[in-house]
């Protein structure tokens, strides 16, 4: 393929993977704790991690890596403790970390808002070796902590009284999902951007959550998604000379709009057979009530 024959897309093609398995993996939890917008939460603090890193002269990828994790566990900390101030505290963190990003840019040498455009929305093309390498650290991070700690990650987002209970260390588990979401948001800043980054960690699992049932289906299911949008919008990108970010996401939501007009005659042909199910099965006072709940899904 000519696409192939040249370095810079090369680069683009193998962190566009990376962020394709990423992204979904750590959304699945973000989703089940209906927190589908801490991403966007953490690439606002992000920013202030670029600009310090052109105002320092150090790495942006790396910079922007050490604030989204110090600003991913201060959210952690105020959702545990803000209680009724909570969402005002979350909105100067949000609005103060995009305003210090500007800030520092501009007061770096030869510093622009300009600078910030490949980080806000993706610039495959820009994508550079040491990018790449900061990208496969950070990526194996994030399938080590999601697939390694799965089960547990799972009882937590689900009930985290029932995971108390079993002796899981819940908080420990909650600062780690949100420290692995924050490593997240920066190894996809070069992909789909600061800003369009939640998109991909939450549209990949509620689509995939369209046709399965099971949390290991859904995660298998939302990282194949996620892998063929990336892959799908950086060839695009390239062909059709449009911005990367913004066609990865609509890529994304395109094939929710899809899986979501194919379940549902797959849900009304479900419907039907539990219906003929229960009209077959003994009468009620015979049956013995079945439960299925965390400890049957973490025991999977």
């Amino acid at each position: 393929m000519e696409i192939l024959n040249y370095a810079f897309m090369q680069r683009a093609l193998l962190a566009a993977v990376l962020v394709g398995i990423t992204a979904p993996a750590i959304g699945i939890h973000l989703v089940q704790r209906r927190q589908a917008l801490m991403g966007d939460g953490i690439g606002h603090v992000a920013m202030t991690g670029v600009g310090l890193g052109f105002l320092l002269s150090w790495s942006p990828v790396w910079m922007a890596t050490v604030i989204s994790v110090l600003g991913a566990v201060l959210m952690e900390l105020i959702r545990w403790y803000g209680r009724t101030r909570g969402d005002i505290a979350l909105a100067m963190l949000f609005y103060g970390g995009m305003a210090g990003g500007v800030m520092f840019i501009n007061l770096s040498p030869g510093g622009s808002n300009a600078n910030l455009t490949s980080y806000l929305f993706g610039s495959l093309s820009t994508v550079s070796e040491s990018d790449v390498t900061a990208i496969c650290l950070l990526a194996a991070f994030v399938v080590l902590v999601t697939v390694g700690l799965r089960r547990q990650l799972f009882a937590v987002s689900q009930d985290e009284e029932f995971a108390r209970v079993t002796g899981l260390p819940v908080r420990a588990l909650n600062l780690l999902t949100a420290v692995t979401a924050a490593v997240t948001v920066t190894v996809a800043m070069r992909v789909v951007g600061l800003l369009l980054v939640s998109a991909l960690m939450v549209v990949p699992v509620a689509a995939a959550q369209q046709l399965t049932r099971s949390f290991a289906a859904t995660f298998a299911i939302s990282v194949a998604l996620g892998v063929s949008v990336t892959i799908g919008g950086t060839v695009t990108s390239y062909y059709q000379d449009v911005p990367p970010g913004a066609t990865i996401v609509l890529l994304t939501i395109g094939a929710f709009i899809l899986l979501s007009v194919l379940a549902a005659p797959l849900a009304r042909r479900r419907a039907r057979a539990l219906a003929a199910a229960h009209s077959t099965a003994d009468p009620a006072e015979c049956k013995i009530p079945a439960t299925r709940g965390v400890a049957d899904e973490v025991g999977v």
